[in-house]
This record gives C-alpha cells, structure tokens and sequence, in this order.
C-alpha cells in the first residue's frame, strides 16, 4: 500500500524535530507535531516547542492548538491530522509527522473504536474532582476497572488515566469494552514509519543535558506565567512529565537541584516507556534507525524509506 505520510517517531531527545525538518527541507514537504505537549499554548520550553525560526523555515501544523487547561484526545488528533494531511497533499508537498506519543500514531494509522459523544458539563465536572485525586488513587480505580495485562490497565500518566476513568464513569463501559464492540469506521492511513533511538546510555545523557537546557532557557519563568495566569498544576498541560517536577520546586516543595534530578528522572522513565511502546506496538515494517548517526546520513535514509513506500 502506497504511504500518504512519512512518521517519524521516537523517545524523547532522540533528535525527531531537527531531523523532520531537515527532510521536509530536502522532501519539500510540511510537518505535523505528533506531540501530545506541544498542542499547548504557552507550554514552550518543557516541551521543545519548535522555535520561530524553525516555524519559518517549514511549515508546521498542529501546535499552539488549545490552553493548558483543556484536554486533547488522541481521536481528536487523527481527526486533525486526517484534515491536514489531505491538504498538505493537496499542496503537492509531503506530510511529515514528528513526535514520539505512540496513542496519537495508532489513532491515525490503526484506530481502535469509535469515540462515543460525551456531555460537556458532566466531564467538566468529573475532570475537576479527578484533578484533585492522585496520581496512584487514579491508577488503582483503572485496575479495578480494566482487565489485567489490557492497554488500559498499564497506563500511568495523569491524563491518560483520567481519560479512561472519564469514558468509563459517564458511559457505563470501560475502555476495554469500547475496543471491543465499538470498531472505528475511518479507515487506517497508511505511513511510512521510522523510529530514531539510540542507546539507552545515549538517550540518558541527551536527556539529562536537555533538561539543564530547559531550566536554562528559562522553564521556571514559563511555569510561573502559567500558575499566575490560573492554570492548574493538575491540569492536561501541567501536569506533564517535567512541567510537574518544575512546579514543585516553584511551589517550595523542592529546591531546584532536587527538581533537576526528579525531572530527569521521570523524562527517562518516560524514555522507556516510550520504547516499550514502540517495540511491541508499530508495525513490523516500520524502519529502526540509529539517532547517533549524521543528520545528513540520516536524512538519505528517510529520503530513501519514503521513495520506496512511493512517495505518496
């Protein structure tokens, strides 16, 4: 089958952004954030928002799309990025995704269910109570409600386990049971799809060094700008791995080479939560490469794995 996009996926700090532009310089092709973070306004620095600059050089979609306060599913994304794609195309240019959130890739190239309507006043309502619970409360209420060894019960970020709890409170059913009886009626869009990771030591060091890059650039000032603007820490924007460790040390609850060691620490356990996903979900034709090689040899690669799926 003759791929409409080219995916390019990874865990953090793997090089995903510089690379996708590179290609879409080279491909004359336009790219699409397929980050859960980066649909955010005024979430910048924590998520390494592409900068101006970048944004000039290629044409990016799918940022700066909602508040911190307010949820983006991954059904919400394939819907989006659906529209994009076909416009892109439409151009004559390539579309490009970049990012490394797994659900948003399989809502778009395999989707599961078909997302029921929710009422807007009821979610808000539960969504408000589920933020002032904790992270493990959330967690325990998913296992009791999802099938051992299921998608579902081996969440564990606050979003996605509040997202699991909302469908199954305001519908009755568990997400399980949705992906069981409820089969999506899009069709799937086929990708072209490449993974950069490196070694884990690798991808440690990119990762702790990206960090210091953050607080450098002025992370804590975001953070501040945000709260003050009456954003919640338990909000979908802010409590994101590294916004909530910054926080905390704004909050007083740590100092700030405390909250440097914790942010590293969760963005590496995210790291690997990451490859885990990729290792047993993408499909088996999906592309591995090494993000330690040349941006320019890695480049000819991409070039070459989106030729042979046709271009499109």
């Amino acid at each position: 089958m003759i791929a409409q996009a080219l995916a390019i996926v990874g865990p953090t700090a793997s090089g995903k952004s510089v690379l996708g532009i590179r290609v879409a310089q080279r491909l004359g092709g336009e790219l699409i954030s397929m980050d859960s973070r980066q649909v955010y306004r005024g979430l910048d620095v924590g998520t390494a928002k592409p900068s101006l600059v970048d944004r000039a050089r290629v044409p990016h979609h799918g940022l700066d799309l909602v508040d911190p306060a307010e949820p983006y599913s991954a059904g919400r994304f394939a819907r989006d990025a659906r529209l994009w794609i076909t416009e892109i195309r439409g151009r004559g240019h390539v579309p490009i995704l970049v990012g490394g959130t797994g659900f948003f890739l399989r809502a778009l190239s395999a989707p599961i269910f078909e997302e029921p309507d929710l009422s807007p006043g009821r979610r808000r309502k539960l969504k408000e109570w589920l933020a002032q619970r904790s992270v493990e409360q959330l967690r325990d209420w998913v296992q009791l409600l999802e099938p051992a060894g299921s998608v579902a019960a081996r969440a564990r970020d606050r979003q996605r386990l509040s997202r699991i709890l909302e469908l199954a409170l305001l519908t009755g059913r568990p997400l399980s049971w949705w992906h069981a009886h409820a089969p999506s009626r899009r069709k799937p869009v086929p990708l072209a799809v490449i993974v950069l990771a490196a070694s884990r030591a690798e991808t440690y060091r990119r990762i702790d060094q990206r960090a210091m890059q953050m607080l450098a650039d002025g992370m804590e000032d975001e953070v501040r700008r945000l709260l003050a603007s009456g954003y919640s820490e338990h909000g979908p924007g802010l409590s994101a791995v590294g916004y909530r460790e910054v926080v905390a040390y704004v909050r007083g609850k740590v100092d700030r080479a405390e909250a440097l060691a914790l942010m590293q620490r969760a963005t590496r356990r995210y790291a690997r939560r990451q490859m885990t996903w990729f290792r047993h979900q993408l499909p088996p034709e999906a592309v591995w490469l090494d993000a330690a090689a040349s941006t320019e040899e890695l480049t000819d690669r991409c070039i070459a794995i989106w030729e042979r799926w046709g271009g499109g």
